[in-house]
């Protein structure tokens, strides 16, 4: 007989455009590839580490048959909106004794350009411990990321923070929660400087020439989101802290 009853843990990832899943909910006649592609979300690549002979180096944190990664990360939204418009209830209902919740906010919350979005330092401090303080009435267990970095600034071959104090604000709460976190901001930002700014640019980012990419046949300047390249590169570096912090996990 088969073997019934197969643990499953869940990873919900919540957040912004840099984490979303970009290759469904289209009109009929319109898909990814024509409308979207080369996006690419760090998130929607997040899945396939979670292969079964990877399982194991997860143990004894995650002892599931399978792991489900779940993107509920969606563009535009700040830890404020995410909370208004009902995206973090959704996760809420469905999050399960040792499922995970991946939280990776800042851009969109700092952007004091777009008060639709924007929310102080004080509300997104504020809206990253409801996210923690749920998750764990659920029996979840909650990471915090910091944003993911952008392509600027660059000053003498060096990329720097770009999301001012949005950087430090996470790690605080992660910290005065005792909850794991993962520095993407800085990770991402070494990585990049690594890899230099002519190849960070045109490899991983969403910098695009004319007439090769149908859903941009004019082309594309953007540092902020990632081809499929970058959000690959990022996910792995997701991926590689995830496998640490989750040893640290207080059960």
């Amino acid at each position: 007989m088969a073997k019934q009853n197969k643990k499953i843990t869940h990873i919900y990832l919540i957040g912004d455009s840099t984490m979303a899943d970009y290759t469904g909910d289209y009109e009929p006649g319109k898909d990814y590839m024509k409308v979207r592609y080369p996006i690419t979300g760090w998130g929607q690549v997040f899945h396939p580490f979670f292969v079964k002979d990877s399982l194991a180096s997860l143990q004894p944190a995650i002892t599931a048959d399978s792991v489900a990664v779940i993107d509920r990360a969606h563009g535009g939204r700040s830890t404020r909106t995410f909370f208004q418009e009902g995206r973090w209830r959704y996760v809420y209902e469905h999050v399960q004794p040792n499922d995970y919740v991946i939280m990776q906010f800042g851009h969109n919350d700092g952007s004091e350009k777009h008060p639709d979005r924007y929310v102080n330092i004080q509300g997104y401090k504020e809206f990253l411990r409801l996210f923690v303080t749920q998750t764990r009435q659920k029996g979840g267990n909650p990471i915090i990321l910091t944003p993911v970095a952008r392509n600027y600034p660059w000053k003498d071959g060096k990329l720097e923070n770009v999301h001012g104090e949005y950087w430090q604000a996470p790690i605080d709460i992660a910290k005065e929660m005792k909850v794991p976190y993962i520095d993407l901001n800085k990770l991402s930002m070494d990585y990049f400087t690594q890899k230099g700014q002519d190849f960070t640019t045109n490899h991983y980012f969403m910098n695009l020439p004319e007439n090769v990419y149908e859903a941009y046949p004019k082309g594309q300047k953007d540092n902020t989101h990632f081809q499929p390249e970058g959000a690959k590169v990022v996910a792995s570096m997701v991926y590689q802290e995830f496998k640490k912090v989750i040893k640290t996990q207080k059960k």
